[in-house]
């Protein structure tokens, strides 16, 4: 029977600080193990059943003695914390140095240059949380018509404007502007249109957002896959993360759950290939705003999703959860973490229960669905199919 990988990407669901996290100022660490310890535990049956427990101390989820499925970590070898370096080196891509950031905004003479391109003026210019930035500046953005532009710990260029302000058109003009003038040294990871809707006092992002990413730097797991004659299905934000690259069909959503339903279409009607999934609230809504008691409910209603994955399983399927960075809402500011991201691994057929262990690499899971597709190996990643491979 035809193959298929379904990766669904928890966006930011780290599990414990990585040996370098002293470098990034991220030292104690642990998204999934702080927010449960916080918490007073997390209730997480079906996780537990596969065996997140067993990869690390979490407090409510016990290490099962006979897992679903095969669990391990795995840890980023590149340098950053990233949504874009985290998922590259997933796809085979591993960055010797870390996406340029502007903790203090982006050079005045870059600016102006900005400025004159798209033929208005800016506001902002500031790293910001995107929900304050918007009701801080909003009001100046609606009566001038000027976009406002932001940065934050990530390596990204965010432009946000009033829909009947700036129009959508507009707004995605001006940001693919911004993307082709970002080169070499301020090359940042993702341009953001960030549009938002609302009056004085309730303006509210709506979910009209677009990525603009640069292009991986040379081949990437989802272009091997393709030229297998196969799918490859995007779920969220992986189209824009990876721009578009091997990627034969997408889906956008507005929340976690519309990801989920998003991914069993998938599941319903592709015959083989890759179905990949981000499911970014985690992040976005809940570890960027230090929101415990948020961040612990979206992994609860993730968990109570997980039998309508199963159902949805074919017998010759891989279903692979993971995450691609952490976001640890316990610690102090609102920044990415460096932290190790579990790894399980399930499939009817697979073997069950084998500790896969420290992965060196994200890029040896996508060494690892090369080899179940049949494609040729990726540039980089080690794959343990064979560890897990069933009889």
């Amino acid at each position: 029977m035809p193959r298929r990988v379904i990766i669904i990407v928890l966006d930011s669901v780290g599990i414990g600080e990585m040996p370098d996290a002293g470098k990034y100022g991220d030292l104690g660490s642990h998204t999934l193990g702080n927010i449960a310890r916080l918490r007073g535990g997390l209730h997480l049956p079906h996780l537990e059943k596969l065996g997140l427990g067993n990869i690390d101390s979490i407090l409510g989820v016990l290490a099962h003695p006979n897992p679903d499925s095969n669990f391990g970590k795995m840890a980023e070898r590149s340098v950053g914390k990233d949504t874009t370096t985290g998922h590259w080196e997933m796809a085979g891509v591993i960055l010797d140095r870390p996406l340029p950031t502007f903790p203090h905004g982006f050079p005045l003479d870059f600016i102006e240059r900005y400025e004159l391109a798209i033929g208005r003026r800016v506001l902002g210019n500031v790293v910001a949380s995107g929900t304050e930035i918007i009701q801080r500046l909003g009001d100046e953005h609606v009566r001038t018509g000027k976009p406002i532009v932001y940065t934050s710990a990530d390596s990204v260029f965010q432009v946000a404007a009033h829909e009947d302000v700036i129009p959508l058109a507009e707004l995605t003009r001006i940001c693919q502007i911004a993307r082709t003038m970002l080169l070499d040294d301020m090359q940042v990871g993702r341009v953001i249109a960030r549009p938002f809707l609302g009056e004085t006092g309730h303006f509210y992002r709506s979910p009209n957002r677009h990525d603009f990413a640069i292009d991986p730097p040379h081949k990437i797991l989802m272009e091997y896959v393709q030229e297998r004659g196969i799918e490859v299905c995007a779920v969220g934000k992986i189209y824009d993360i990876y721009a578009g690259r091997g990627i034969t069909d997408s889906e956008t959503t507005k929340g976690n759950m519309e990801g989920v339903r998003k991914t069993l279409d998938y599941m319903a009607k592709v015959e083989a290939g890759l179905i990949m999934t981000n499911l970014v609230d985690f992040d976005m809504l809940y570890g960027h705003r230090n929101n415990v008691e948020g961040y612990a409910q979206a992994i609860e209603e993730f968990d109570e999703r997980l039998p309508e994955i199963y159902t949805a399983l074919r017998s010759e399927d891989m279903l692979i959860i993971t995450a691609d960075h952490g976001c640890d809402p316990t610690m102090p500011g609102s920044d990415h973490t460096r932290e190790y991201v579990p790894l399980l691994v399930f499939g009817q057929k697979l073997k069950k229960g084998v500790n896969l262990g420290v992965r060196s690499t994200f890029a040896d899971l996508g060494a690892t669905v090369a080899e179940y597709l049949g494609t040729e190996p990726i540039a980089n990643g080690k794959s343990f199919y064979s560890e897990i491979k069933g009889g």
